[in-house]
């Protein structure tokens, strides 16, 4: 039996009464760039390129511990707070409620090249001190950039986090504030020094030189989409394998990397994300320690991270390498839904008569064409050659025809 249509050309509802029907998302379509693997693919590049076109340009989630590196006619440009597309004077730049932002090195990121969560000396100091305690109790640590990202974000779960509106509004309220959280982090890190007098005044001087440029995110937003059309990119911070809730967990960033932190991070609406745009390196590379599958400890990734120039641009470490992943990339694919990807470093695998890429893994035999949960309980637990016994990883092999 054909379903009933209302007079008024809205369907009925199966429990009755009359549903809307789904209309075309008003107001413009933003494009957003997202890292695919674990960070450093060269989505600065990509930016660069979006930006000359761009009327406004965003930054949604992260912190200073994410390091964008561009080159614009022979002059680098790291940038660590700022979008990069700020390289584009026509563009305004605009950092949304999803960011942490660490004031000193906002001015200083600004010097040298209402809603937004704000980061202390404190919480860069209890990062560090963070480090110290997991290697000592548990014999290793995550491998922060040690900025501050990871206890700015517990703070704001926590309900104790201070922002931007909190800093511009009633200082002493906002001074009363600092001064418990800071109390709350003496007393779980006896040794932790903070010189609170001092960091409030520098503060209060910050307040009146970022006043000017703080504007209400939300309606900001809105009427960015729904006013004159503009062209609105956002730039991804860190990747989907960071992401602290995708991504190889615990060894993961705390936001939300994947395009679900646009949404949360900048309060566009779903159905106002237009092109997704994942950036992928033809190998692999990650910071710090978790798991990494096609990793190459021998020459082959000796001379990817030579010749890619494999160092990190916030901490300065070196990258560890590996050959392509298709599996994790399928799997980024499938929380991300990315509409094109962008390709970059394939020239750094020119000098190899042979290129490896991984298409799937095997679990106790059985091929899987997932990215397991459970490799990182293994990887947590170091069972060494027995682990490798059950794991491995299935190539696909290119030969160069000479």
């Amino acid at each position: 039996m054909a379903a009933s249509r209302a007079s008024n050309g809205r369907a009925a509802h199966p429990g009755g009464g009359l549903k809307r029907a789904r209309s075309e998302p008003g107001g413009s379509r933003v494009t957003v760039v997202l890292g695919a693997q674990w960070g450093d693919e060269g989505k600065g590049k990509l930016v660069d390129l979006l930006a000359t076109e761009a009327d406004i340009v965003c930054r949604c989630q992260g912190g200073n511990n994410a390091g964008h590196t561009v080159v614009v006619d022979g002059k680098e440009y790291d940038f660590h707070l700022f979008p990069s597309g700020i390289i584009n004077p026509k563009a305004i730049s605009f950092i949304g409620n999803g960011v942490v932002i660490h004031l000193p090195g906002l001015f200083e990121e600004a010097e040298k090249n209402e809603k937004k969560g704000l980061l202390f000396d404190f919480h860069q100091a209890v990062d560090g001190l963070q480090e110290v305690q997991r290697q000592a109790q548990e014999g290793k640590n995550i491998g922060t950039t040690k900025k501050g990202i990871g206890p700015t974000y517990s703070s704001k779960a926590a309900r104790t986090g201070l922002r931007i509106c909190d800093l511009l509004s009633d200082f002493d309220e906002f001074s009363s504030r600092f001064k418990n959280l800071a109390h709350q982090y003496k007393s779980m890190f006896p040794t932790l020094e903070i010189d609170t007098e001092g960091q409030l005044k520098k503060l209060k001087g910050y307040a009146e030189k970022i006043r000017p440029m703080v504007r209400d995110g939300v309606y900001f937003m809105y009427e960015a989409l729904h006013g004159s059309p503009k062209k609105i990119l956002i730039e991804g911070a860190n990747a989907a394998l960071l992401d602290i809730d995708f991504g190889t967990y615990p060894f993961v960033t705390s936001s939300n990397c994947t395009v679900g932190g646009v949404c949360t991070g900048l309060g566009v609406p779903p159905q106002n994300i237009g092109e997704v745009y994942g950036v992928v390196k033809a190998y692999t590379t990650r910071v710090g320690i978790g798991a990494f599958p096609t990793e190459q400890i021998n020459e082959i990734g000796d001379i990817l991270q030579s010749r890619g120039h494999e160092w990190g641009v916030t901490t300065g470490r070196k990258r560890r390498c590996g050959w392509l992943d298709l599996v994790i990339l399928r799997y980024a694919h499938m929380i991300n839904g990315f509409t094109a990807l962008a390709l970059t470093k394939l020239d750094i695998l020119d000098v190899l008569d042979e290129i490896k890429i991984s298409v799937a893994y095997k679990l106790a035999g059985k091929r899987i064409p997932y990215f397991p949960g459970m490799f990182f309980f293994f990887f947590l637990k170091s069972l060494g050659d027995h682990f490798f016994s059950l794991f491995s990883v299935k190539y696909f092999v290119l030969k160069s025809q000479t």
